[in-house]
């Protein structure tokens, strides 16, 4: 079980030394409208380039003032939270990156399909240098599962999934409140956790890692592609 999020204001957070950062309403209207017209089959699906296509320029200006000009999505995943999908996510970090096809390299694996797509576990120094944004398409306060995050277990290296809990809460725990459009952007290896929705009601996101570099080993992100 999640412990109760500390009560720890937005505007003081630093993204280097805490891990995350808030950006209020980044996504304007028409944005918000396209992004919740996406044609959803289930939470978690992945999504295309295609129906992405001009409809991120806030987020990846966003993500270029985390990591530099360079940045550019490299997976997109819808969740969309309801009363009737109301799930919980222990504390983890996200620990796999989405590539076009598996190809041996040293210190990458295990080797995973999700949905049919590649992943594999990279070094922790691939995801120490990427950046996850959170869109919000609805409102979601605290008794809608709003994500939490441990403030500054960005830098504790890879953490082994059975002490996620405990290192999480020797942290600050941050409770990731949003209104529709509001934008939340952490560092990739954060330690996160949601619970169940207290008072459940439809919590759309859709979840962008981004990354300013390219793979070794000939591994390429499948990015958003078609």
């Amino acid at each position: 079980m999640n412990a109760p999020a500390k009560k720890i204001g937005t505007l003081g957070l630093d993204f280097k030394r805490d891990g995350a950062v808030f950006h209020p309403a980044a996504l304007d209207a028409a944005t918000v409208a396209a992004l919740r017209s996406l044609d959803i089959e289930r939470a978690g699906v992945r999504l295309s380039g295609e129906a992405l296509a001009g409809r991120l320029a806030a987020a990846t200006g966003i993500a270029e003032t985390l990591l530099g000009p360079g940045a550019r999505p490299v997976r997109a995943v819808m969740f969309d939270k309801t009363a009737a999908d109301n799930w919980m996510v222990a504390w983890h970090q996200d620990r796999t990156v989405c590539v076009r096809e598996r190809l041996e390299t040293p210190g990458f694996g295990p080797w995973s399909v999700k949905h049919g797509l590649t992943h594999v576990a990279p070094p922790i120094d691939v995801l120490e240098a990427m950046v996850t944004l959170r869109l919000h398409l609805d409102d979601c306060g605290p008794d809608n599962a709003p994500l939490q995050a441990a403030l500054g277990s960005h830098r504790l290296g890879r953490v082994a999934a059975s002490d996620a809990a405990g290192r999480a809460l020797t942290h600050p725990i941050l409770e990731c409140l949003a209104a529709s459009g509001d934008v939340w952007a952490y560092s990739t290896p954060i330690l996160h956790a949601s619970a169940r929705a207290r008072v459940p009601a439809r919590r759309r996101v859709l979840q962008l890692d981004y990354a300013a570099f390219d793979l070794p080993g000939g591994l390429q992100w499948l990015g958003l592609a078609t």
